[in-house]
């Protein structure tokens, strides 16, 4: 299988001296290309931290990542916003759309920030496979919470990136919303040979998962 992400001896330490703490301890990692991971974890647990390591949102303190063969610590500032923007999916607990723009602008944003145009016959088959079609003139405000994470499942998917990253993307939400945004994430997942890490504290969530990685004081018990 082609390995779309990788880290090696991955560690992060916050704070300096006696008051430091270590978040991560060597974790070594391998992602593969259209494969639906769970990351399981209590909090506290360095699950998070993680994720944003492997999105390029924060800088290792020691080993290395890599995203399709290219080495992300080793990037400067300009070079990892320009490779997370392209290559990067982001979903968030807090969805983190834009309120004065519409659903089809906030999907299209990562692409007109890249200034690319965007591949319509593809976006008309993630709007599609989301079922969000007859909320692209909406705005944020007038949609449900399972409306705006599909929203923002298709904003992560529009670039057509190397993987997606999910932060406790159902956290807001209520049981049977969560379960509709799961199955549109695994709907993605098969449809779009999209990889996608999601990060979660729900044991029941993680099954649903192609592969679960626990981990616990900032080091990966298991990977099942």
């Amino acid at each position: 299988m082609e390995i779309v992400l990788k880290a090696e001896k991955l560690e992060k330490i916050y704070g300096t001296g006696p008051l430091s703490v270590q978040a991560l301890k060597g974790i070594n990692l391998e992602i593969e290309k259209g494969v639906f991971y769970a990351i399981i974890g209590k909090s506290g647990s360095g699950k998070s931290t993680l994720l944003h390591l492997l999105g390029g949102l924060d800088r290792c303190t020691g080993g290395n990542i890599y995203l399709e063969g290219k080495n992300m610590s080793e990037l400067k500032e300009r070079e990892l916003a320009i490779m997370r923007r392209r290559r990067i999916g982001f979903v968030f607990q807090s969805y983190n759309l834009l309120e004065e723009h519409t659903v089809l602008e906030n999907i299209l944003l990562p692409v007109d920030l890249d200034g690319r145009k965007p591949d319509m016959e593809y976006i008309d088959q993630v709007i599609d496979a989301l079922e969000i079609r007859e909320k692209l003139d909406y705005y944020p405000d007038e949609l449900s919470g399972g409306q705006r994470q599909r929203v923002a499942i298709a904003r992560a998917l529009a670039p057509q990136p190397a993987i997606i990253l999910a932060d406790e993307p159902t956290g807001n939400l209520d049981d049977k919303t969560t379960g509709e945004v799961i199955a549109f994430l695994k709907k993605s997942a098969r449809r779009f040979h999209q990889t996608i890490v999601l990060i979660t504290h729900d044991l029941e969530l993680a099954k649903q998962a192609d592969v679960v990685i626990t981990i616990s004081d900032g080091q990966i018990l298991s990977v099942e």
